[in-house]
């Protein structure tokens, strides 16, 4: 535990987890009330609230409440509650918004405004000036260029799931 963080206990299932809160993260005061936000939806693991800065009306942050900052960083017992709220989210605001559909996304640390890990639920509609992501894409150099990124990942892959094992 770092100093200045506090403990907060909550129960997902059967398992117990420890909430660390950082005492400087804006999204753990968020979650304890000490900062008021505009909550969408909320339950033991999550807090699901509109984004200060949406893209549209009605852009979502869906994020845990135990602080993580990265999506690796995420207890895989708390992957499925947390994007089966982001979902939910994701049905409730084409819904509820009438939208054509939208988007979802998670940044890790480049882009993450908030080094805390959440899910933008953002409602789309046709022609909405979107283009799909907001960079510009680069094509792979050659073929080699592609295997060769292929072939790391699928080693990582291997490699990260021996260590579940």
């Amino acid at each position: 535990m770092y100093i200045g963080e506090q403990t907060a206990n909550f129960r997902v299932g059967f398992a117990r987890y420890d909430n660390i809160m950082s005492a400087s993260c804006v999204f753990c005061k968020i979650v304890t009330g000490e900062i008021p936000a505009s909550k969408v939806y909320e339950d033991e693991v999550s807090i699901v609230f509109l984004d200060n800065g949406p893209l549209f009306p009605g852009h979502c942050l869906v994020s845990p409440k135990q602080h993580v900052e990265t999506l690796a960083d995420l207890p895989a017992a708390l992957v499925q509650p947390i994007f089966a709220n982001a979902q939910l989210i994701a049905k409730a605001v084409e819904r509820g918004l009438n939208a054509d559909g939208s988007f979802v996304a998670v940044n890790n640390r480049i882009s993450q405004s908030v080094p805390h890990l959440h899910v933008h639920v953002v409602p789309r509609r046709k022609k909405d000036g979107l283009k799909g992501f907001f960079w510009p894409r680069r094509l792979y150099r050659d073929e080699q260029e592609k295997s060769s990124v292929l072939q790391a990942l699928r080693s990582a892959v291997k490699e990260l799931q021996a260590e579940i094992v």
